[in-house]
């Protein structure tokens, strides 16, 4: 293997239907380590709706239709996302207050896809939010992100298992990192989660319009301080991408993204 090859395997995402060998940097989306394939296709989103709410993965849509599921802290912007996604403002709902979303939610996309908002993880460090859940979906995520030792991480609840497991509609989850602040252990013990068990995921840093805080970082360099501590888990990196839901940075390169992947899956 040469050395661009081999470069572009380890540090870039090259998709299905690309040789390494060929990869330039021209097919690579502004802002992101993602390579575009023959299999990225129509993008666009033309209409979407709400399908319904579940609190249990065997009560989600059953149709077969392929679907992105979104994750991350609860003050990540998930719902700022999905409304800049889609372009309409009703269509997730956002609050000020972590937790809000606190079911599986799929929004149907061009009557051919969905989106799925999935609980966002940080509620469970707000005390007053931790007694609004159900017991099944605390036990569930206490169980998913708590650092519990290994001979326990087998013991998750269908939650867990119902959906990330067994969700065989699952192209990839959309995992969200705030590149506004410096790597969080919460966030690095899912993407490792995550990767422990095979499942496709990108990381999408949001708040990427933030500005340098007066003792911190700027979200550039909250990116790379994250890519380096997950290169000591992935011998390949996973697909990432920076996005903005206030300026629409990495809005339509995301959509781009998951058009290939969905694409692939679909053959």
């Amino acid at each position: 293997m040469s050395e661009k090859a081999r470069f572009a395997k380890t540090v870039l995402f090259v998709p299905p239907g690309v040789d390494p060998e060929e990869v330039t940097d021209e097919m690579v989306l502004p802002g992101s380590n993602i390579v575009v394939g023959p299999y990225a296709g129509h993008s666009q989103i033309k209409e979407v709706e709400f399908v319904k709410s579940s609190s249990r993965a065997k009560d989600c849509p059953k149709d077969n239709r392929p679907e992105f599921a979104i994750l991350g802290r609860s003050n990540v912007g998930k719902s700022s996302l999905i409304n800049a996604l889609v372009r309409k403002k009703e269509v997730a709902l956002t609050s000020k207050k972590p937790g809000k979303t606190q079911l599986i939610n799929h929004f149907l996309v061009n009557k051919s896809w969905y989106i799925v908002d999935l609980p966002g993880y940080g509620f469970l460090e707000e005390v007053g939010l931790i007694l609004r859940l159900t017991a099944t979906v605390l036990l569930s995520f206490l169980w998913l992100f708590a650092r519990a030792p290994d001979s326990a991480k087998t013991d998750w609840s269908s939650f867990t298992k119902g959906y990330f497991l067994n969700r065989e509609t699952l192209v990839a989850v959309l995992l969200l990192i705030d590149a506004s602040v410096p790597p969080q252990r919460i966030d690095l013990d899912c993407a490792n989660w995550l990767g422990r068990n095979n499942i496709p995921m990108t990381f999408v840093f949001t708040k990427c319009d933030k500005m340098k805080a007066s003792k911190g970082k700027r979200p550039d360099e909250n990116i790379k301080d994250f890519q380096e501590l997950i290169r000591e888990n992935y011998r390949q990196h996973p697909p990432w991408i920076m996005t903005s839901s206030v300026t629409g940075l990495g809005r339509d390169e995301l959509l781009l993204h998951m058009s290939q992947l969905r694409n692939y899956w679909d053959q």
